[in-house]
């Protein structure tokens, strides 16, 4: 197959200018053919830094990061390893993802950088499409092209470029790359939509349709959501403890499904049917993560609060790290970010605050003890004693809009 040319590359970074002077990118490299070659077409483009996040899950996998960084530095791209620190256990797939993009953020917030590439290609794009019909019946957007998390943005410039046009750049290049053997494990839900597809070049009819088949629907996609976002701002009352009020009276049900997706932090939206059964009629009920209570002395109507059994575990409390789905943190702190839990009998008497929404907010324990509460708990005459501000702010995966 042909390789990326320059100014092929070139063109497609245009429709996302402007870039910081001398276009200075992060990269993030997993060591596998569609990061590295990202990472060459990078660096002839610009000055790119690149980011090995290793998740050690793997025996070898610090051997492969390290290889891949002196592949980098043989290209003049200089390189940083990502250790990240997980443990085997429910939900790895998705605990992994959250802390590789919490590590990748937090590394270009250290380097001052703002813009951060990722190597998702047509094929990628094709299996996001598949999984995503398979669980809405209906096409879908796929992968966006650009989006903004925290203060960077996450680029994909490769989103319409097959994967086997990447590997010819790297061997037209003389450049090595490292084979992950997770992906060829059939447990994985994309690697048996990959099997479905049946192509590993991503060059086939299928993968150009279904890439198709997203941009359509990202124009769909975008329309909804300006009018999810024109009702918000009419009806929707949002609040930095995460909770969204609402009226409670029938509604959109595209707009009822955002604020739950956004108050519960979960990557996908509840199921389609129940959400549209919920917004004819609101009422006090639990959905996808989220939970509708009568507002109460939060206000009129019906409040959108996260479930609290469907919370995340307490993480340590790096950068960048997004606990929940739901809060940022906007620098590293010394201990465990969780919910604060049955704690919240100790703020109920003062706070001003539903239980049901303290026990839902962040807080920093270390030695098993709370040093440091959400913003909501540290006002004056709240907060106990010696007790610091979390750095956090509500940061929805997929805020509203």
């Amino acid at each position: 197959m042909e390789p990326v040319g320059e100014a092929e590359f070139a063109g497609l970074m245009e429709g996302f200018a402007p870039f910081a002077e001398g276009r200075r990118i992060a990269v993030a490299v997993s060591g596998g053919a569609d990061s590295m070659a990202l990472a060459l077409l990078a660096r002839r483009w610009g000055e790119p830094v690149a980011f090995v996040a290793d998740h050690g899950l793997r025996a070898g996998s610090a051997d492969e990061a390290v290889r891949t960084r002196a592949r980098l530095a043989s290209m003049g791209i200089p390189a940083r390893i990502l250790t990240l620190d997980l443990t085997r256990g429910p939900a790895l797939a998705e605990r992994a993802r959250q802390a590789r993009y919490a590590a990748l953020l937090g590394a270009c917030a250290e380097a001052g950088l703002t813009d951060l590439l990722l190597g998702h290609h047509a094929r990628d794009q094709a299996e996001t499409v598949l999984m995503r019909r398979a669980r809405s019946g209906r096409d879908e957007a796929g992968m966006a092209p650009v989006r903004l998390e925290g203060a960077a943005r996450l680029v994909r410039p490769l989103l319409g470029v097959a994967p086997g046009r990447l590997r010819a750049s790297l061997r037209d290049a003389g450049i090595g790359w490292e084979e992950d053997p997770s992906n060829q494990d059939e447990r994985a839900e994309r690697v048996r939509w990959r099997g479905v597809l049946a192509d590993p070049d991503g060059d086939g009819e299928q993968v150009r349709g279904l890439v198709d088949a997203a941009g359509r629907a990202a124009v769909r996609r975008d329309a909804e959501r300006d009018a999810v976002a024109a009702w918000l701002a009419r009806h929707a009352v949002i609040r930095p403890e995460g909770v969204v009020l609402i009226p409670a009276a029938a509604m959109p049900a595209a707009a009822l499904s955002a604020v739950i997706q956004a108050v519960s932090g979960a990557a996908y939206p509840a199921a389609r049917d129940a959400v549209a059964r919920l917004a004819a009629a609101p009422r006090p009920a639990t959905l996808g993560g989220a939970r509708l209570i009568v507002a109460g002395r939060l206000g009129a109507g019906l409040a959108v609060i996260r479930e609290a059994a469907a919370m995340q575990a307490p993480v340590a409390a790096i950068a960048g790290l997004r606990w929940d789905g739901r809060f940022r943190m906007m620098r590293a702190a010394e201990g465990e970010i969780g919910a604060l839990g049955e704690d919240a009998s100790g703020f109920a008497s003062r706070a001003g605050l539903p239980v049901a929404v303290l026990r839902s907010l962040p807080v920093l324990r270390a030695g098993g003890a709370i040093v440091a509460v959400h913003p909501a708990l540290a006002r004056p005459g709240l907060a106990q004693p010696g007790l610091g501000v979390l750095p956090v702010v509500w940061d929805p995966v997929r805020p509203l809009s």
